[in-house]
């Protein structure tokens, strides 16, 4: 299919009297899709170009996905009770069994696809040797989705030869589970997270696992408070000192994994252009939610990343209404609501804006930024798209946006 019959294609499939849709396009991105790019010998130019032109596409594509969403929402009382489980797995070399554990989640043992349940994105880092599996299901559906994918990567994947740049403890190393609208409330994702732990430890002999969020009951304590407790961020962290939740001790095949429940938590890594990781922690230090000055919700590491340093953030939904509407270029700060209370999150532009003003400071350019997986607002309209359509193995649809 070429740039400009997909261009034609989506444009009509969004086509609607009350649907307008607005792209903002560099011209480097423009030439690309008219046709009109230059020949030219610099190498890093023409990827530039291409990137953008991708980049505009999938925003082509969400975008329309996300309008026929709404209007769609829009003719019914109330959409699917859905959650999402943005699964972290400690393997990206190898995609073939990362895709086997993505599988695992849509299909059963016989083959069969599970109804309610779809995998939107898989994201891959060689140089961390790690990969998020976006899966989303109805609530009544995650438990045996989720469970389903972390018994097959348990059996492929042995943390004890496990080797990359990232923090891991698990070969399943982090299940988060995420309400998708009003619908569902932070209890329910809790009850199934629990009973993903309960489920994995009791099917898979030697695997361990401790609890964060609301699922940390009674203390409710957040992801990185639990990684600090438990040596996550050290290189070496001392395992036999380890007290699961659930499980035994840790044991060096699968390691210790975090499940828990929480609001939405979006992953942004923004790279910039140095070696220097004293440079990279300093930048990552200033945006830190516990610093003064730094940005609500916002965890970040500084990891040395394929020549560079990569700023990692976790940014974090929070409670109550933006005190600034309006984020460092101008652009809204995203809101929804769980159980009737309102939440917002830091704009991944924000971020990459704050990062690029801090390290410009010091003579450092950006050199990219990396959202993994979507928006709370896109997964939910991605994932109802995908189910009103059938489709399990959504991921494949991104891919083909992109190539």
């Amino acid at each position: 299919m070429t740039i400009r019959v997909f261009v034609n294609y989506m444009l009509e499939y969004a086509n609607d009297a009350d649907n307008v849709v607005v792209f903002s396009i560099s011209p480097s991105a423009w030439r690309c899709l008219v046709g009109h790019t230059r020949r030219s010998s610099a190498h890093d130019n023409q990827h530039r170009a291409g990137s953008h032109c991708n980049q505009f596409l999938q925003a082509i594509y969400n975008r329309c996905i996300f309008n026929r969403f709404v209007r769609g929402m829009a003719h019914s009382s109330m959409g699917r009770r859905l959650v999402a489980c943005l699964l972290n797995v400690s393997e990206a070399r190898r995609k073939n069994l990362v895709e086997t554990v993505a599988k695992a989640a849509i299909f059963d043992g016989d083959g069969r696809r599970r109804e309610g349940t779809t995998v939107l994105n898989i994201f891959n880092d060689d140089d961390y040797n790690r990969s998020v599996i976006t899966i989303v299901a109805r609530i009544e559906c995650i438990t045996e989705a989720v469970l389903s994918a972390c018994e097959k990567a348990c059996g492929l994947i042995d943390m004890s030869a496990h080797e990359g740049g990232h923090p891991a403890m698990g070969s399943v190393d982090l299940v988060p589970l995420y309400p998708l609208g009003e619908e569902v409330e932070l209890e329910d994702c809790a009850k199934e997270a629990k009973a993903v732990a309960s489920g994995l430890t009791k099917q898979v002999s030697g695997t361990s696992a401790f609890f964060f969020g609301v699922a940390d009951s009674p203390q409710h304590r957040g992801l990185a408070q639990r990684r600090k407790e438990l040596g996550w961020f050290r290189k070496n962290p001392d395992k036999e000192a380890v007290r699961p939740d659930v499980g035994p001790l840790p044991q060096k095949r699968y390691g210790l994994t975090g499940i828990g429940a929480s609001p939405y938590v979006t992953n942004c890594n923004i790279t910039i252009d140095t070696q220097d990781l004293v440079l990279g922690r300093s930048v990552a230090k200033a945006i830190r939610e516990s610093t003064p000055g730094g940005l609500p919700g916002v965890q970040v590491l500084a990891l040395s990343h394929k020549g560079a340093v990569e700023i990692a953030c976790n940014v974090e939904s929070v409670m109550g209404k933006p005190l600034n509407q309006d984020g460092e270029g101008g652009e809204p700060w995203p809101t929804f609501s769980i159980g009737g209370q309102p939440y917002h999150h830091v704009p991944a532009s924000v971020i990459a804006a704050r990062v690029a003003k801090l390290a410009g400071q010091q003579g450092v350019a950006t050199k990219g930024t990396a959202l993994v997986g979507f928006t709370p607002h896109e997964c939910r309209a991605l994932a109802e798209k995908a189910l009103s359509l059938g489709i399990g193995e959504f991921w494949k649809e991104q891919r083909r946006i992109n190539m």
